[in-house]
């Protein structure tokens, strides 16, 4: 094993959690897992911490609001309590109305099954990605977290290494080139694998402590 792959292996083994795990998702390629993880996306990209994002997505959750069909018949004012109950207050009132239109162009246009919207993308990652910025409120950022973690459940998304993952990669004096990087992860699940790479990148301390394990 290479230093690298030994940083790597070190990374995952200690930061691999993905932000879907650390909301309590439990992903599976079916429609509401799938849907609660576009909302985390949704709220992951704000420029807001990440624990306020868990910790809103659970309170949306706990709140009922668990598929599109409950999260567009919710009232806004529902919608926005429960992401205030999360803490997500500097962007609640915007937020909860994108949601709302989200749930709705979801119900509408794919019958509120995200899988639907993979098969018109047809195994082409760089379609899925468009459509999933149809949704109001999913950016390049969001529909890039989405990406990150649905290659756990969708295997032709996979490895998907965006930007914010290699940053990380770059932090940790590894290569950034998406396809090194894969090579140099063989046998490491690609999803876990980008979640490390972005914990690294947006804790200097992640990268660290990683460094030091594979001292």
């Amino acid at each position: 094993m290479t230093d690298d792959r030994r940083l790597l292996r070190e990374l995952v083994d200690a930061h691999g959690q993905t932000f879907a795990e650390e909301a309590g998702i439990p992903l599976k390629d079916t429609p509401q897992p799938l849907y609660r993880l576009l909302v985390l996306a949704h709220l992951l990209s704000a420029r807001i911490r990440g624990s306020i994002a868990v910790d809103s997505a659970r309170e949306l959750y706990q709140a009922g609001l668990r598929d599109p069909r409950r999260m567009a018949d919710a009232g806004w004012q529902e919608r926005v309590d429960a992401l205030g109950r999360g803490g997500y207050r500097r962007y609640d009132e915007r937020t909860a109305t994108q949601l709302g239109d989200a749930a709705e162009l979801l119900t509408d246009r794919w019958g509120g099954d995200l899988r639907r919207l993979r098969e018109e993308a047809d195994g082409d990652v760089a379609e899925l990605r468009r459509l999933l910025r149809e949704f109001p409120g999913i950016g390049p950022a969001g529909a890039d977290i989405f990406l990150r973690e649905v290659q756990r459940v969708w295997p032709e998304v996979a490895p998907y290494l965006d930007d914010k993952a290699l940053s990380g990669a770059r932090r940790l004096g590894l290569p950034e080139d998406p396809e090194r990087l894969a090579g140099l992860a063989e046998g490491i699940e690609p999803a876990a694998l980008a979640a490390a790479l972005v914990r690294a990148s947006l804790d200097k301390e992640v990268a660290e402590d990683s460094l030091r394990r594979a001292a």
